[in-house]
């Protein structure tokens, strides 16, 4: 089922996205959902893609950082 508010997104990505990771993934999620035929595995995977484009996890902190912040 589409998200109508990020307080209703998985716990998982709750406590793990900072906000604006958690809009891409709900805008995402969203989109795929009629896309793909209601494949909630599947939406699922399409959202989390559409954050790992953005966000990058920090390996020593676990956290997710905007791909704009790091630093090479």
């Amino acid at each position: 089922m589409p998200y109508k508010h990020l307080s209703a997104l998985p716990a998982s990505v709750r406590d793990n996205l900072p906000h604006h990771a958690q809009e891409i993934y709900r805008a995402a999620f969203n989109s795929a959902w009629k896309q793909y035929n209601h494949d909630e595995s599947r939406v699922h995977r399409v959202a989390w893609a559409a954050v790992e484009q953005k966000y990058a996890k920090n390996e020593d902190t676990g956290q997710r950082q905007s791909n704009d912040d790091s630093t090479e």
